[in-house]
């Protein structure tokens, strides 16, 4: 029977799944296993499921010399070195698909809660110190009619622009890869370059994956160039902007705020965020419903298995290896 390590809790459907044909073993501690701990619970383990809080690198690797298959309980995999596991010719997967609109979800609850200054006010009818309507208390800004631009027009960027049309905003967009004029029309977006989203938007979402290309996408000059009305929401990941470049922008009021789920060198903020009133901060749970969570386990549980039964492995990252399957 294959032995299978699982680095942190997850939904009881995929672990069920799991034990019913491996030999099954999942982290007991309620945190992140250091590279050590990982290395010795999993150093017999055939299949690893992780998360991205897993740093699945050469040096974990070499210490786990019976293992076939890594499955990242994740869309994305920006945490496992993908060319290393091929060279060891270890299957990677990943979780596409399934926590699509329910990050949209997310994005768009940033953005209103951003836009709304809704935590502020939370805060100040929690402080008492709330004592009667005022016109000119908490004034926030308008969403309908708006202008939206989304950075990375992949699964989630186009549920989060097909979401825009209930406030009758206008949708722009930037990808590396641009839409046909069909699927623009169909989704009722424009492209626009980088720096002429940043100049329009109102609302600018980040929905790109971490690379070289992305990292940094948005600093300091790319900022400067947004309205000092604009909004920033991210729910991708955090390196894709220059987070202490961001502080300095909400400090200087470049922009009016900002809505972010995911940070630079998470779980630490860079230092000023946490003091500013213009920023709605959520600890990483865009796809933190029950229903998403589940799905994902499960697909990671579906993933893991078709590997190490050398079956076709149904969201394959590394596909060099698909030949092998």
């Amino acid at each position: 029977m294959k032995k299978v390590f699982v680095s942190r809790m997850i939904p009881r459907q995929a672990l069920d799944m799991l034990e019913a044909e491996c030999h099954l073993e999942v982290n007991p501690q309620d945190r992140i296993l250091t590279k050590d701990e990982l290395a010795e619970a999993a150093r017999d383990s055939d299949g690893l499921l992780c998360l991205l809080t897993d740093q699945i690198d050469s040096e974990l690797l070499d210490k786990l010399p019976r293992l076939k298959m890594v499955a990242n309980c994740a869309v994305g995999y920006d945490n496992i070195d993908v060319q290393a596991c091929t060279d060891r010719n270890i299957a990677v997967s990943n979780t596409p698909g399934v926590l699509t609109e329910t990050t949209a979800d997310m994005a768009w609850a940033l953005l209103m809660a951003a836009a709304r200054r809704v935590v502020e006010a939370d805060r100040y009818v929690r402080e008492g110190k709330f004592t009667a309507w005022a016109p000119m208390l908490f004034l926030g800004q308008e969403v309908n009619h708006k202008v939206l631009g989304v950075v990375g027009m992949g699964r989630i960027g186009m549920a989060v622009a097909r979401r825009a049309s209930g406030f009758k905003m206008s949708v722009i967009y930037h990808d590396a890869h641009r839409k046909s004029p069909e699927e623009e029309q169909e989704l009722g977006v424009q492209y626009r370059n980088l720096k002429d989203l940043l100049r329009e938007a109102d609302y600018i979402s980040l929905h790109v994956p971490l690379n070289e290309q992305t990292r940094h996408l948005i600093g300091s000059s790319e900022l400067k160039q947004m309205k000092q009305t604009a909004y920033l929401i991210n729910t991708s990941r955090g390196p894709v902007i220059d987070e202490q470049a961001l502080v300095e922008a909400l400090q200087a009021h470049e922009l009016a705020g900002a809505g972010l789920d995911v940070y630079e060198e998470e779980p630490q903020l860079a230092p000023g965020l946490a003091e500013l009133n213009n920023v709605t901060l959520a600890p990483h749970i865009a796809s933190a419903t029950v229903e998403t969570r589940t799905k994902m386990a499960v697909m990671a549980a579906e993933n893991l298995l078709a590997g190490l039964k050398g079956q076709k492995i149904p969201n394959l990252v590394n596909r060099e290896l698909e030949s092998d399957q």
